[in-house]
């Protein structure tokens, strides 16, 4: 097997909580049971989805919260907020807040663009102002000025009884470096280097140079290390669908294979006007998805991921899957197991 050029540093995975509209609440318990295994498995990190209107999480900040309480060490992630739902001045204030209660664990990951589905929820969500919103990376910048301490005005002081800031409180050091852009494009790469951001790249990405998916990964991966300032250090972190059957049963292999084979055929050519490609998922025993791993191009350059866990399966199929992905996968791929402390 090949080796990579350096070993896996940050080993991290993503959920995107789903749940039984008739019983919400043991959803999103099961995914905090879940980002709590993860940390006793030693993951560095944990990412949750955002899905609005839909039967997954819709408040992941609010989620990470809850997460914050139950867990210690490990990393808490959204991939991604779209901001395009957001006021970027009071997602700065719960960013904070919860980053906070976490004691600097969050790392908040965000994308931009028009909501989805923008015709049908621009009367309920911006019913004054729908045709005047910008949804471009300006929107970005004001949620890192804020977050980095930036004034939010021009008035602080004191009034009768009450003392004001001009800028974001609570004020969280460190939560500005740890902002992520979640991009599938050149320019969104080009753009989160050149605002010192992190970037997550996932298992879709725009065809605009080429139709082999790791090429393309490949040259956003250095578009964006190419504009930030911290040139080849600046981080990045993969987030393909991996699912290790090492552990598995048959019946769970079958299912696997079958989920993975499904969505095979759009993997073939790039979908839709956006020319939008999407990676193929990886099922096999730890070592043939490593071996995959180090041939896949950007792999190779980069030491973080965030590894997707497919949408629909079940509590007991994801403690199978992430418990591989701890004890075999990550140690094919050289990473070291943090220190256990009691």
């Amino acid at each position: 097997m090949p080796l990579p050029s350096q070993p896996l540093r940050k080993l991290g995975f993503l959920t995107i909580g789903l749940f039984d509209e008739a019983d919400p609440r043991k959803g999103h318990e099961s995914t905090l049971e879940i980002i709590q295994l993860g940390e006793r498995l030693g993951f560095d990190s944990a990412w949750l989805r955002h899905r609005h209107l839909q039967y997954g999480i819709s408040s992941p900040v609010a989620v990470l919260a809850a997460a914050s309480q139950r867990t210690t060490r490990i990393e808490l992630g959204t991939a991604v907020i779209p901001l395009g739902w957001e006021n970027p001045l009071r997602l700065a204030e719960d960013l904070a807040t919860v980053d906070i209660l976490s004691g600097g664990r969050l790392n908040p990951g965000i994308s931009v663009g028009p909501p989805m589905h923008y015709d049908q929820v621009k009367q309920a969500l911006y019913p004054d102002t729908a045709d005047a919103e910008d949804f471009g990376y300006d929107r970005v910048a004001r949620l890192l000025d804020f977050v980095r301490g930036k004034p939010a005005t021009d008035f602080s002081g004191v009034e009768g009884f009450e003392v004001f800031s001009d800028r974001v409180q609570p004020h969280a050091p460190g939560l500005g470096r740890r902002l992520w852009y979640g991009g599938g494009s050149l320019r969104s790469a080009q753009w989160a280097g050149e605002h010192a951001m992190n970037f997550l790249t996932s298992s879709v990405v725009k065809a605009e140079e080429s139709e082999d998916f790791a090429e393309v990964q490949l040259s956003h991966v250095r578009a964006f290390r190419a504009h930030h300032p911290d040139g080849d250090r600046a981080r990045v972190s993969q987030g393909l669908v991996v699912i290790p059957t090492d552990s598995a049963s048959p019946e769970q292999r079958a299912k696997y294979e079958a989920y993975a084979e499904k969505r095979l055929p759009r993997t073939a050519v790039p979908q839709g006007p956006a020319r939008l490609m999407f990676a193929p998922d990886l099922v096999g025993t730890s070592a043939e998805i490593a071996e995959r791993l180090y041939a896949h191009a950007a792999f190779r350059e980069i030491d973080e991921v965030a590894f997707a866990l497919p949408f629909t399966f079940e509590h007991d199929d994801y403690v199978q899957i992430l418990t591989d992905i701890a004890t075999r996968l990550g140690p094919a791929l050289g990473r070291q197991a943090p220190a256990q402390h009691g």
